[in-house]
């Protein structure tokens, strides 16, 4: 007879914790479904694919590599970074997706006590890693769908480590401008390291867009984050990183897991650096012809859209998200719900390809015509 009880082993926060779901792989939702394609619109995937350079290193990667462990730090790819950055390749962490390089960030700087601050309704998993870590997440609601510089200060202490700033922010596209950005930095005054998360950095062609790793050079306390998942097109091969000041890189690397990232992801992410001019205004062509397209069915349905930076579109509908998502789901659309972001009754649409748009376009409709 044992005397084993989770209770009695798991910590309160973790108990507290309600775990996340992924949907389940494409054939399946297809079969259940009942339909023969799917229309992937719900991560915010760069439909066009990789570039050319990336895509042949996938292809032709050698299957007497696979039993060598990858380079446990990315050399070579730090090394591609820093020089495409004009930095020191001691100042970029490469970590297995965005999630890891959080992850390490607030392991680096959280103990008990701590807490840090972003906003209610952006990226969730800044909030999850530091609840199920058992640190206090601070959630600052939006203003006008963006984060609010003033009330993050405000609800900063002594024990603040991290204010995560999410720009654009995610799922709303709204950002912090170059001037209330250096506001924002001053009135930090180092008292916490502050993270600028620019996942959809590679997205947005603003004059008035502050650019992180210039920032960085300025304000020593802030550490930049960047993928590949996202305009590089490599989400299959989970590539994230984070850019900081080598004082502060060299602290982070001490909470972060060496060997993470495999070896064709280092090599594949190294190639989409080279001449990626072409395939980011490719990209970015494609998304605006796309955004272009749904703004217009949205008009014309009269629901209200929120339409920023970024690779898609929010739209509040008369139906709850979720019916919404199933019923899309029987025309081949999968959309992003929002109930989760806590903003219930609205859908995220990634946005791709016209004839994607418009087999979206035609099922939305569908839908609220009651077909």
């Amino acid at each position: 007879m044992t005397n084993f009880s989770l209770e009695r082993l798991v910590p309160a926060h973790i108990q507290r914790f309600e775990p996340y779901y992924p949907s389940k792989p494409d054939p399946e939702l297809m079969r259940a479904y009942g339909v023969e394609h799917l229309h992937r619109l719900n991560n915010n995937e760069n439909a066009l694919g990789p570039a050319p350079g990336p895509a042949a290193v996938v292809a032709g990667f050698p299957s007497d590599l696979a039993p060598v462990y990858p380079n446990g730090d990315c050399h070579y790819l730090r090394a591609a970074l820093a020089r495409k950055f004009g930095k020191h390749p001691d100042q970029f962490l490469v970590g297995n997706g965005s999630c890891e390089v959080i992850s390490s960030v607030i392991k680096a700087f959280c103990e008990e006590g701590d807490n840090i601050v972003t906003a209610d309704r952006t990226f969730a998993v800044y909030e999850w890693v530091a609840e199920f870590s058992g640190y206090e997440a601070r959630l600052i609601p939006l203003r006008g769908y963006g984060f609010d510089s003033e009330a993050m200060l405000a609800a900063m202490d002594e024990r603040t480590k991290i204010l995560f700033v999410c720009n654009p922010n995610n799922p709303t596209g709204t950002y912090w401008d170059r001037a209330t950005m250096e506001d924002f930095l001053e009135r930090v005054a180092g008292r916490a390291v502050v993270v600028v998360d620019e996942a959809y950095f590679e997205y947005v062609d603003r004059p008035d867009f502050p650019d992180g790793m210039d920032l960085l050079e300025r304000h020593p306390n802030v550490v930049v984050f960047r993928t590949f998942s996202k305009m590089y097109a490599l989400a299959a091969l989970r590539v994230g990183y984070l850019c900081g000041s080598a004082e502060v890189v060299d602290m982070v690397r001490r909470a972060h897991i060496v060997y993470s990232v495999n070896a064709l992801a280092q090599a594949a992410a190294a190639a989409a650096l080279e001449d990626d001019a072409g395939h980011i205004a490719a990209t970015r062509r494609m998304v605006a012809e796309a955004r272009a397209l749904l703004e217009a069915c949205f008009d014309d349905l009269g629901f209200e859209y929120v339409s920023g930076e970024g690779n898609y579109i929010m739209v509040r509908t008369p139906m709850p998200d979720t019916l919404l998502y199933r019923r899309l789901m029987k025309h081949g659309v999968m959309v992003r719900t929002m109930t989760g972001f806590r903003f219930p009754g609205w859908i995220r649409v990634s946005l791709v390809q016209l004839p994607a748009m418009r087999a979206f376009c035609e099922a939305f409709r569908s839908v609220f015509d009651g077909k």
